[in-house]
């Protein structure tokens, strides 16, 4: 019986890209070699969401409170132990507007803030409760359905139920 002898080859992988051939006792380079990139290594990093919104108030103590009362929104805390506002998972817009935009309404703001809620008919009755005037919009759109009020201040603020 004949055998034929078969030489074996061993690649070694190392740092730098490069990788060795071990033949028997000899050890050689084999080729540069350079690995692929991981897939996440090749994307944008992007942001995962709002992490907070700041702005002006004439009154900050009296503004908070009202966001806490009827929003259900925590301004973020001053003290150890006070729980900060927790959002739900869900979409957010973006969305730049030309300076002379009228959906925010007839004030003269440079800003508008738009909050997800689970139930804006449950939410609209609460703050007609409270004595806050809101106007639902009466039609429903393919992302979902919309009302608008104001804060204390006059900051427009716009309430979302998506579809």
């Amino acid at each position: 019986m004949h055998f034929q002898r078969r030489q074996l080859f061993r690649i070694l992988p190392f740092a730098f890209g490069s990788s060795f051939l071990l033949k028997g006792d000899s050890l050689s380079v084999a080729a540069q070699v350079t690995p692929p990139l991981p897939p996440e290594a090749t994307e944008t990093e992007k942001v995962t969401g709002i992490g907070g919104l700041f702005f002006r108030a004439h009154d900050p103590a009296a503004l908070g409170s009202w966001y806490q009362q009827h929003l259900g929104i925590s301004t973020t805390p001053t003290r150890v132990g006070q729980s900060v506002w927790r959002q739900e998972a869900g979409n957010t817009a973006f969305t730049p507007f030309p300076e002379t935009t009228g959906y925010f309404g007839d004030i003269n703001k440079d800003w508008m803030v738009n909050f997800r809620v689970r139930d804006l008919d449950k939410m609209a009755a609460q703050l007609r409760a409270a004595g806050i005037a809101i106007k639902v919009d009466p039609q429903s759109y393919p992302n979902g359905r919309f009302a608008r009020l104001h804060d204390p201040e006059g900051n427009p603020i716009e309430l979302w139920q998506p579809a």
